[in-house]
């Protein structure tokens, strides 16, 4: 029987790089994307891809910080990072980055107290409800999901 850990690694490698039920990974996803399209911002569109990825890095980071027990809030680097001035090295290191931080977050999962998925994250903020370390891993990996689809999307949008 499957831990966890086990479950929900399985499940964030699946989506991040492996053959997940909807279609696409997220890598293959990003790695589709020029940096011309990922600073391009369809009319009509709240964010960039660039803007994007750039929460999507953030929140990973949040969710490693909420495992090895920081109070819950919003990421160190913001909610939604500006990404600034197009720029070619600078997306690249941004995919190459996003892999990174993902390749920590499988890490801490695997090492995650097994006592302590069922737990309550520490969340101060007394507006939030209750979420436990397996359902905020668990959220955060449908988050990504969500954010790969409007990736897609934008991508299709801004080359035809």
């Amino acid at each position: 029987m499957s831990t966890t850990a086990e479950k929900l690694e399985q499940k964030l490698t699946n989506v991040l790089y492996g053959e997940p039920w909807y279609g696409t990974p997220i890598y293959t996803i990003m790695e589709r994307v020029t940096f011309e399209t990922a600073f391009e911002k369809p009319s009509h569109s709240a964010h960039n891809i660039a803007e994007i990825v750039l929460h999507m890095f953030s929140w990973t980071e949040e969710v490693m910080d909420r495992l090895n027990g920081v109070p819950a809030g919003v990421p160190v680097s913001g909610d939604w990072p500006p990404p600034g001035a197009p720029d070619e090295e600078k997306w690249k290191l941004w995919v190459s980055d996003f892999k990174l931080v993902n390749v920590n977050l499988v890490n801490v999962i695997r090492n995650f107290p097994a006592d302590e998925w069922d737990q309550p994250i520490n969340d101060t903020r007394g507006n939030e409800p209750v979420t436990t370390y397996a359902e905020l891993v668990d959220g955060f990996i449908e988050h990504q999901v969500y954010h790969a689809g409007q990736i897609a999307l934008l991508t299709r949008i801004i080359n035809g």
